[in-house]
């Protein structure tokens, strides 16, 4: 296909999913990252430096992942153009995501690759954390309202046995975990990519998403109160699917955030009743103010293009979701 045809394809398929969020009733809205291969792998594919080389095992199947291999190279901004369609076409607040530096780095830099390119994963991740803030820069003059970083491995300090032992069905993820000395430099790294923008700022750390599966368990409680410092309005957590946020982690969330709460399961195929969805919600404002929390999936539908979650299903749990909220809109607007 020639890549003037499959743009336009592309570009009617944007609009699909702009037209299905606003059909389902969400007041924020994306381009669905359809035009990603993989959320964070795009990203990687559009820099260049990386190569499909190192072998792995993730949850039972063998595999082989991008790596980096030779030195990124800094140029136009990749994203501007997806971000400028998605402001065309909606009235209604946008929302565009980045992957987090670190969730990168723990991922895509290995010793018997990346050594040439960046002698420690540390070189790797500030080089990232440069370029992805002229990114970010440039994706706030299309006229986005709300950037969002992508972390999930932030959520890896919240699996007790992963810190404990580096144990993992993740191979990537075997490795010395310790928070005290980690965490602080993501929170550096976040925070200087965002030091510039005027948008709104999210932060999202989900337990990863993999058929219907997460790669980590845990609540909330260990990073919650290392956000003091972020340099963020809102951070995205997931309550729905098992083993991830419980609703007390938000007694340690810190004053000056906002929370978007994970009310959707979207690995189940099950549909939660609006009920379901608005129970959730409700006990999240038994912890904090109402004003402070906006409701959201635990994460997106289909990370990467295999993703067995079909649109049918997406739609009618993000019109679940719309309905919970104005629920709870209405309940929490009554209250003195």
């Amino acid at each position: 296909m020639a890549a003037d045809e499959y743009e336009h394809i592309m570009d009617e398929m944007v609009v699909f999913a702009i037209r299905l969020q606003e059909q389902a009733g969400l007041d924020v809205i994306s381009d669905g990252e359809w035009r990603r291969i993989h959320y964070l792998d795009e990203f990687l594919y559009r820099i260049g430096g990386h190569q499909r080389v190192r072998p792995y095992s993730h949850q039972g199947e063998k595999k082989q992942t991008l790596v980096v291999t030779t030195k990124m190279e800094g140029g136009d901004p990749l994203f501007v153009r997806d971000a400028e369609f998605l402001v065309r076409h909606t009235d209604r607040c946008t929302k565009f995501a980045l992957p987090s530096p670190f969730l990168i780095a723990v991922r895509k830099w290995h010793q018997d690759f990346s050594t040439g390119a960046y002698p420690t994963m540390q070189h790797y991740m500030e080089h990232l954390t440069e370029l992805l803030a002229i990114e970010a820069e440039a994706i706030a003059q299309t006229g986005i309202d709300i950037i969002q970083l992508d972390d999930p491995a932030l959520t890896y300090f919240c699996d007790r046995q992963l810190t404990g032992s580096g144990d993992s069905h993740d191979d990537r993820l075997q490795r010395t975990w310790e928070i005290e000395s980690q965490v602080p430099q993501v929170i550096t790294a976040i925070n200087q990519i965002v030091a510039n923008l005027t948008t709104e700022v999210h932060l999202h750390c989900c337990h990863s998403v993999y058929k219907r599966q997460s790669d980590v368990t845990g609540d909330y409680k260990p990073i919650l109160p290392y956000l003091c410092n972020a340099r963020i309005d809102r951070v995205n957590l997931e309550f729905a699917y098992q083993g991830t946020g419980e609703t007390n982690d938000l007694k340690t969330l810190p004053d000056h955030l906002g929370v978007g709460m994970g009310v959707v399961d979207v690995r189940s195929q099950r549909l939660q009743s609006v009920e379901e969805i608005e129970n959730l919600g409700a006990s999240g404002a038994a912890m904090i103010a109402p004003a402070r929390i906006a409701l959201n999936p635990d994460c997106g539908f289909a990370p990467d293009y295999g993703e067995p979650p079909s649109i049918d299903e997406a739609f009618l749990k993000l019109s679940r979701l719309s309905l919970a909220a104005g629920r709870l809109r209405k309940r929490f607007d009554k209250e003195p």
